[in-house]
């Protein structure tokens, strides 16, 4: 199980193509509900989350997803479960990812210290005092199980390096083939 969490503000498109292609994938995803079940994004679309913060559970947890956008990402920033959750999994070695300006919540968790990282430019700042190696000229990257991710113009790319991440480079590429999208730069290997 995925889980992606939904705080009002999210920036739509870093949260549904990740949940879009994951699922195109065969990768069971879930939303959760962090400011309620209904979750009013950064442009105004109002999404029914599939189940509320409480019910997420690393038990059989394959993945945890932070989407950016300023209200949503600070909102997660300030949600305690979702601090312990991202830490809990951080630790068991489940994969966390993050896009735009969520990234520098792994940052102050002292999750990127040492590690490559991309973030939204103006939260750049953050990282790299908290000791991640932010890599400019990268739009998605990964260090380990951290993946992270710039944009809301880096989504895709995202999404795809996450199903690479989980079911392996020929399934990202099957679904991208599928999609008829042709990545920017090599992120899926």
């Amino acid at each position: 199980m995925v889980y992606i969490f939904l705080a009002d503000g999210f920036e739509d498109i870093e949260a549904i193509a990740p949940l879009d292609v994951m699922r195109r994938a065969g990768i069971e995803v879930r939303t959760a509900g962090v400011t309620g079940m209904s979750v009013t994004s950064a442009n105004g679309l109002t999404v029914q989350a599939d189940i509320p913060l409480d019910a997420v559970t690393l038990d059989g947890c394959e993945m945890l997803v932070l989407p950016g956008g300023s209200g949503g990402f600070v909102t997660l920033d300030k949600t305690q479960p979702v601090l312990e959750l991202v830490k809990n999994a951080d630790a068991a070695g489940i994969p966390v990812a993050a896009i735009c300006g969520a990234p520098s919540i792994l940052a102050k968790l002292g999750l990127l210290k040492n590690r490559r990282a991309v973030c939204y430019p103006s939260v750049e700042h953050i990282l790299e005092s908290n000791g991640a190696r932010v890599q400019r000229d990268e739009t998605v990257t990964h260090d380990r199980h951290i993946i992270t991710a710039q944009a809301a113009g880096s989504s895709l790319d995202f999404a795809f390096k996450l199903v690479s991440m989980l079911r392996g480079w020929n399934a990202a590429e099957a679904v991208r083939k599928k999609m008829c999208y042709k990545i920017r730069e090599k992120t899926l290997t």
